[in-house]
């Protein structure tokens, strides 16, 4: 039997009484008080994630850009130092072997922030196509990431506004991290990356600022709202970016791998397109439920914000326009959904302009 991993902060979770689960080789918190009044909490001021299981790689040299270029598919050229990008590592069919989102610390050294299930394969994937002049190292053990998020995020951490996809150095309360405008809830915030030994001590001073412990469970009913997808279930191996509407991190200009097979899917159209889609009966969709007329449901939930349930599954390309009925199979019965433009929620007046 496998050992679960734990995060720097696993005390810190048993402490406040949250619920532990295995998640991607790793036993982490799904919730503390429960899974709504957490993703309110992220709504409507701050929660604070502990997101430490996810992966480090650093890419370095002088022909580390060069590496990255090759192998992700948006154009690192467009980033300059102090700034992210989301993009995909994509196989030679096309496939997402992971979303990850890069960053760019000088002309000559990159990070890479990966999904945890995935460290493993990303680094091997990258090591075997290391060219002289680039160096790709593991350095998850290294740090802990905790994400704020909400409208008050900044604002409880005492941080000044900043555009998103941007980071700089800084410090929480004396604690020297990494400040990264960057989330996963559609919500303002920041993932602090910080080394291993001081997480304890800066989720202490986070969570004294008023900011609201938020497990898994609301991690995913937040980024299913805004249609952010989770891979491993929307997106994968065998799913293409283009079907999966992430053509927009494609720059299909420039030569990466996959880049072939992805051109010829958006020329020709692709067969399947990923729909999000809300319920018009009382159900909530799990995935892997199927979805009449070809399809299946690969991420629902009940959205707190809508108060019914919503989800995102993969349905033939003539019926994933916005409006198109749907019909899935909910437990054996058939229950009405309706397929709506993404995101599902989307804040009336948001002043951060999402992250």
């Amino acid at each position: 039997m496998q050992t679960l991993l734990r995060t720097p902060l696993f005390d810190r979770h048993l402490a406040l009484g949250a619920r532990m689960v295995p998640f991607a080789g790793w036993e982490m918190p799904v919730q503390y008080e429960g899974v709504i009044p957490e993703h309110m909490a992220v709504r409507t001021d701050s929660g604070v994630f502990d997101v430490s299981h996810m992966g480090e790689l650093e890419v370095e040299g002088p022909r580390a850009f060069e590496l990255l270029q090759s192998t992700l598919s948006n154009d690192l050229g467009r980033v300059a130092d102090g700034g992210a990008q989301y993009t995909l590592l994509t196989n030679e069919s096309g496939g997402i072997v992971d979303d990850l989102i890069v960053y760019r610390l000088s002309p000559f050294r990159f990070l890479l922030i990966v999904n945890a299930a995935n460290r493993e394969a990303d680094f091997k994937w990258l090591r075997e196509r290391e060219i002289a002049g680039s160096d790709v190292r593991d350095l998850s053990e290294e740090y802990a990431l905790l994400a704020v998020q909400g409208p008050r995020s900044l604002e409880r951490l005492g941080l000044p506004e900043a555009m998103a996809f941007t980071f700089s150095e800084g410090e929480i309360d004396g604690i020297a991290c990494m400040i990264n405008r960057t989330g996963y809830t559609g919500e303002q915030g920041v993932e602090l990356m910080v080394p291993a030994e001081d997480a304890p001590q800066l989720w202490d001073r986070v969570v004294e600022r008023g900011v609201t412990p938020a497990g898994l469970g609301a991690r995913d009913t937040l980024r299913l709202e805004v249609c952010y997808p989770l891979h491993g279930n929307d997106i994968g191996p065998e799913t293409d970016a283009i079907s999966a509407g992430l053509g927009w991190v494609c720059a299909l200009d420039k030569e990466f791998t996959g880049v072939e097979e992805l051109r010829l899917v958006k020329e020709n159209g692709p067969q399947q397109r990923l729909a999000a889609f809300v319920m018009e009966e009382r159900a909530i969709p799990r995935q892997g439920m199927p979805i009449e007329g070809g399809g299946e449901v690969t991420s629902g939930t009940h959205s707190p914000m809508l108060d019914s349930g919503i989800g995102m599954g993969y349905v033939p390309a003539g019926r994933a326009a916005p409006q198109s009925e749907l019909t899935i199979d909910v437990r054996g019965k058939p229950r009405r959904a309706r397929v709506v433009k993404k995101p599902i929620y989307k804040r009336e007046a948001d002043p951060s302009g999402g992250d």
